[in-house]
């Protein structure tokens, strides 16, 4: 080819590259909610390194995903139907970042995923949020995010996560999150949430569900979702009995932390034939007994039971000690009598195949009398971790370490219990 030739080849590959420089690559409405991001953080706490750092737009967003621009925190890989690309996923970094998402129109709508956790943003979340027609999942956990959930969070029908755990928000659950009817997951914990929760059957979808560590008032919800496969409602002002019929029809429940509430009443058998559940605390509450299940708990899948600090009477029941998983058995400080139940003792330190022993048994805090269980005494340190202190037990000195770390109760105070004296 001659050099004229050649020239005018160059010349015709420069001028077709012309109109693809002119042409945003990425929406225009997508970068400019990609700027109100950034405009509304502290440019202070934009660390060098950061994905912010790098968000430079000066070039197009999604066309310089793998060049020194825009080199993280978030992906375009939908386009439209006029060929644009569009943001699909905003996922920032833990990079300290502070500021407002408040200013935000959130004017992303192809965007599926947000994730803004782990940082210290800080005041209200703005009804914007609804503009995210196509949201998943939507994360916020441990900022500095503050006032009420937004009841506008409700018309996201597509979400099937939401994250708002530990922040400062107050106020109650938004009714209208009965809507997010392929919600999978819910976390508000940690926050200052109050008041009752909202009916929340319509949530069909629902195997997550976390809400501890704030000011719920009212009973535990009775049209929780089959669905369930975790609840944890620990550390707020629950009152009443347990909603026995509608935890029996979870039957896909395996954990469930009830712990520090005001609850009362029995602990139901139920729990303890339950098809699913492996994990119940029910620790810190008001619990006054323990119905024995038919089976006598042969039939049950719980291997951690919990319910420590409660006002548990009567004697201390055996059929604990033939659950065939329970590994783990707290049920210190109680008001539970009678002698160490032999079964408990033959769990403690003989192996069954095809059967769990105890690797925890908690028993300290009660009124437990007599002797102690006689496989107990060649129980060694390091095998199981066994605990009898503060009890009324006749001789249990500290070269036992499962006796070590609180002395028995006095003879007064067993004798007030109206228990076999302590020789």
């Amino acid at each position: 080819m001659s050099s004229a030739g050649l020239s005018f080849l160059l010349l015709l590959l420069t001028l077709s590259e012309l109109p693809l420089k002119a042409v945003s690559t990425t929406h225009w409405g997508d970068i400019e909610a990609l700027k109100e991001l950034k405009n509304g953080l502290d440019p202070g706490s934009i660390s060098p390194g950061s994905c912010l750092s790098s968000w430079d737009f000066s070039v197009d967003p999604c066309d310089h995903l793998f060049s020194d621009h825009f080199t993280c925190g978030f992906r375009c890989d939908a386009l439209d139907v006029s060929g644009h690309a569009r943001v699909t996923e905003i996922s920032l970094d833990q990079a300290g970042y502070s500021g407002t998402i408040f200013s935000s129109s959130w004017d992303l709508p192809y965007l599926q995923s947000l994730d803004l956790s782990n940082n210290y943003l800080s005041g209200h979340v703005p009804v914007s949020v609804s503009n995210l027609t196509s949201l998943h999942r939507l994360t916020l956990s441990r900022n500095m995010l503050s006032g009420e959930i937004p009841s506008s969070i409700g018309s996201l029908s597509s979400l099937e996560e939401l994250s708002l755990d530990n922040n400062w928000f107050e106020g109650a659950i938004p009714t209208s999150l009965i809507n997010l009817v392929s919600l999978r997951r819910l976390e508000v914990q940690g926050n200052k949430l109050s008041g009752e929760f909202p009916d929340m059957g319509t949530l069909k979808s629902l195997s997550f569900f976390d809400c501890s560590d704030n000011g719920f008032i009212g009973g535990v919800p009775v049209d929780f979702s089959s669905s369930l496969v975790e609840v944890s409602m620990r550390n707020n002002s629950l009152e009443g009995n347990l909603p026995i019929n509608n935890i029996g029809d979870m039957g896909f429940l395996q954990v469930l932390d009830l712990s520090h509430n005001r609850l009362s009443g029995p602990v139901f058998s139920a729990l303890f034939n339950h098809p699913s559940l492996q994990q119940l605390t029910l620790s810190y509450n008001n619990f006054s007994w323990l119905q024995v299940p038919g089976t006598l708990g042969t039939q049950s899948e719980l291997i951690a039971l919990d319910v420590s600090n409660n006002g548990l009477q009567g004697m201390l029941p055996g059929f604990l000690g033939m659950m065939p998983r329970l590994a783990v058995l707290s049920l210190e400080n109680n008001m539970f009598t009678g002698m160490i139940p032999p079964q408990y003792a033959v769990k403690a330190v003989f192996p069954v195949e095809g059967a769990s022993s105890f690797e925890r048994l908690l028993l300290g805090g009660n009124y437990l009398f007599g002797p102690i269980p006689r496989p107990l005494l060649d129980l060694k340190p390091g095998n199981a971790n066994v605990s009898l202190v503060d009890n009324c037990l006749f001789r249990c000195p500290q070269s036992f370490f499962f006796c070590r770390g609180a002395v028995q109760k006095s003879s007064v105070a067993c004798r007030s219990f109206g228990l076999v004296m302590i020789p």
